[in-house]
């Protein structure tokens, strides 16, 4: 007899290749990248990607609030409602991982893509995150985090949608249309954006790719043994499993976010081979390597406190409209800055 556990867990792997694919291969080709979008805008009054991410992110809420009315998803089964927010969680947890960007200089996600065309430093960006957030989440660290910032229950539905909609009595679906369409309607208002096609499409494939771990881990959920569930991408914990996965799972099929880590790369990889822009490259300077390093771990340990990354929060939390995805994604810009400026002063030890 096939053991359905051990199915499930292939087909999910199976779906996370396929969204990482797609989150990669759209993320490589049109440009978007967290921390370029806050750099460009803050050093050289580029607000370009900032419009790409505006878009990207109207449409990942957009397309889940329709699944989610339509009932091929139950957004309140996502980790971002099941838990109750913890708002020191998500600043304190973002600031951490946003300066840790900036040090870095990439986050988790945008680290895979480098290192999806060729650059050996993101791969060790990525090892570091990935061991890190372990470490915080079930290793040395994890009963001091579980101390400061304790994880509990939701007490009922909430989020953005949901609360706005407990004031005036109107429809949650309403609201959640109204803030997506917004952030299209906005992202459009710059020229270079509104004419590309291809620009557009990219961004519109990285917000859809959310909504499409949802729908599918959805599925899978209810016709599996798994507890009832739906998942979209993420990259701190996540890459730490995907980091075990390699080391252990001798037998074992990747789980959902395991595939979506290899996807990722991989996607950013065949788009980086048939742009012509793979090339190799290597840290000579140790001092930066250093920095890249600690601003690593950091990464990893704020992504774990504040339950999720640029991706995990800012765009998948947030298409959930959960208050965790606003705040987080706020912090991490606001640790961003204040990593970039430090950089830009020249004042790091």
């Amino acid at each position: 007899m096939i053991d359905l556990v051990y199915l499930s867990g292939g087909k999910a792997g199976l779906l996370g290749l396929l969204v990482g694919a797609l989150l990669g291969g759209a993320a490589r080709m049109g440009d978007f990248c967290t921390l370029a979008a806050l750099e460009t805008a803050m050093l050289g009054r580029d607000y370009r990607q900032l419009h790409i991410w505006g878009i990207a992110l109207g449409v990942a809420i957009l397309a889940t609030a329709l699944a989610d009315a339509a009932g091929l998803i139950a957004i309140g089964h996502s980790i971002y409602h099941a838990i109750a927010w913890n708002p020191l969680a998500s600043i304190g947890g973002g600031l951490l991982f946003g300066y840790g960007m900036a040090m870095a200089g990439n986050c988790g996600f945008g680290a895979l893509l480098r290192a999806g065309s060729g650059d050996i430093r993101s791969v060790i960006i990525v090892a570091a995150l990935g061991i890190s957030s372990y470490f915080t989440l079930s290793g040395p660290l994890g009963p001091l985090r579980d101390l400061v910032f304790p994880q509990q229950p939701a007490a009922g539905p909430g989020g953005i949608a949901n609360d706005l909609a407990g004031w005036t009595g109107l429809p949650p679906l309403g609201f959640a249309l109204a803030i997506g369409a917004v952030l299209i309607v906005a992202g459009l208002r710059h020229p270079r954006v509104a004419g590309s096609a291809v620009t557009i499409a990219c961004a519109a494939v990285v917000g859809l790719s959310v909504t499409l771990g949802f729908v599918g881990t959805a599925l899978l959920s209810e016709g599996g043994l798994a507890a009832n569930t739906i998942e979209g991408p993420s990259f701190t914990v996540p890459v730490g499993r995907t980091i075990l996965y390699l080391m252990t799972a001798t037998g074992m099929l990747p789980s959902f976010s395991v595939g979506v880590v290899f996807g990722t790369f991989a996607g950013a990889a065949m788009v980086s081979v048939w742009r012509h822009s793979f090339r190799w490259e290597a840290c000579d300077d140790p001092r930066e390597l250093g920095r890249q390093l600690f601003g690593a771990v950091l990464m990893g340990i704020g992504g774990v406190i504040a339950m999720g990354c640029t991706i995990g929060q800012g765009l998948t939390g947030f298409a959930t409209l959960a208050w965790s995805g606003p705040v987080t994604l706020a912090a991490i810009a606001a640790g961003a800055m204040g990593g970039l400026l430090q950089l830009v002063r020249g004042d790091l030890i």
